[in-house]
């Protein structure tokens, strides 16, 4: 039988001292900590994780809320289970790229025309997944897009994206591409998780696809230069209509 990867929660370089006074609840708080320390760095790519039993003795808390954490960080792909062997560190396949582009001017490049029909362009408090992803605190508001992307009239993907307030400050404003409008503050980098996920009743209106049908979920993650994280959107695409395709380089 494996042994349990030698872990204490005080080693030096983290702190994950949870406050249970916080706004915040506390499988959030350890998940903040914990991707904290995944992007920084102090855990390897595919190193094994302690379990939520050994997470939940040493930092105190219940089983419950370990695996609400170590569910939070499956979702955002910062950790990868393993069936009978345990959670590992995801790999990070993280690359800058001179030109990064954004669904309209990829569509565009391949001759596409695309259209937009806007669901919401405003401010809503940042739920607990966007507050781990964009590393906002409890309470904090965030500007939130959710649009139907179209080509020929055709509903191509469901898209929510969410950015802190003072990145952009006026939702409104955002008429076409949102990496257009943001300029300067655009990302410069980001990190893509992809999977499929079975449509819902929400998708199935939205998207025109039958109940159940397999549509790619992809959650992206944007930087800009100084490691900021500006944006996290999320899209639901049919998968009966193109595909995706990732260009990667090695120098």
């Amino acid at each position: 039988m494996q042994a349990e990867p030698r872990w204490s929660p005080g080693e030096p370089g983290f702190d994950f001292k949870l406050d249970p006074a916080s706004a915040s609840p506390l499988y959030l708080q350890l998940a903040q900590r914990l991707a904290t320390a995944i992007r920084g760095g102090l855990f390897n790519a595919e190193q094994a994780l302690p379990s939520e039993r050994v997470l939940a003795e040493q930092l105190e808390l219940s089983r419950v809320t370990a695996r609400r954490a170590i569910d939070r960080l499956v979702e955002q792909g910062l950790i990868h289970r393993r069936r009978g062997s345990g959670n590992y560190i995801t790999p990070r396949a993280e690359q800058p790229t001179a030109r990064l582009s954004g669904f309209s001017e990829d569509l565009h490049q391949r001759g596409l025309a695309s259209s937009s029909r806007w669901l919401l362009r405003g401010f809503t408090p940042a739920a607990p997944d966007e507050q781990l992803s964009l590393e906002l605190k409890s309470g904090e508001r965030v500007a939130r897009l959710e649009q139907l992307r179209l080509v020929d009239a055709v509903a191509m993907a469901y898209e929510v994206s969410v950015l802190p307030q003072p990145v952009l400050p006026d939702p409104q404003k955002v008429v076409g591409s949102l990496y257009a409008h943001l300029g300067a503050r655009a990302p410069v980098r980001v990190r893509q998780h992809i999977r499929a996920v079975n449509a819902d009743a929400r998708l199935t209106g939205l998207l025109g696809v039958a109940p159940g049908a397999a549509v790619l979920f992809i959650t992206r993650v944007g930087y800009q230069r100084c490691g900021q994280t500006v944006e996290l959107t999320h899209s639901y695409c049919r998968s009966d209509y193109g595909d995706f395709v990732a260009e990667m380089r090695r120098d």
